[in-house]
């Protein structure tokens, strides 16, 4: 009985963990939404999350490269929209254009890859949210049952 105590007792601390970090991240994304005055493009900080996913051009976002700057290019933070009754259902957007990536300072690099991560993580949870709603919605065994519609 102590055995699932002490395992109850560890995914409680990692679920109360994850939304101290969660809400944390919430705080920091706010303040880079307004360093990097996105809100000319997008409106209000919540619709930030209206995007389907938000993309950069000009530096790495893979986990071995991580910021690594890519010579030549232009940095941009794009969002990706999806309309379902759109002809052409992706449409990208230019949240924001700072110029040739080699001639960006540091500092602001940095601050649009922190705002991207940052976006994502929270994004992650939105999604992992609608997901278990959805699975909620479904009747048990659904494998044997009717469909839903």
């Amino acid at each position: 009985m102590s055995s699932a105590l002490e395992r109850l007792k560890e995914l409680t601390s990692k679920i109360s963990s994850y939304e101290i970090t969660r809400k944390e991240n919430m705080r920091t994304l706010a303040r880079l939404f307004d360093e990097l005055q996105l809100s000319d493009k997008v409106g209000g900080f919540h619709d930030i999350f209206e995007f389907k996913a938000i993309n950069l051009s000009g530096i790495s976002l893979a986990e071995g490269d991580l910021g690594s700057i890519k010579e030549g290019k232009y940095l941009q933070i794009i969002g990706i929209k999806y309309d379902k009754t759109a002809k052409v259902k992706n449409r990208n957007i230019s949240l924001g254009y700072y110029g040739r990536v080699e001639k960006v300072a540091p500092e602001i690099r940095n601050t649009i890859v922190r705002f991207i991560i940052s976006w994502r993580f929270e994004k992650s949870f939105r999604t992992l949210e609608h997901y278990y709603t959805m699975l909620e919605c479904l009747p048990e065994g659904s494998q044997n049952s009717a469909p839903l519609s």
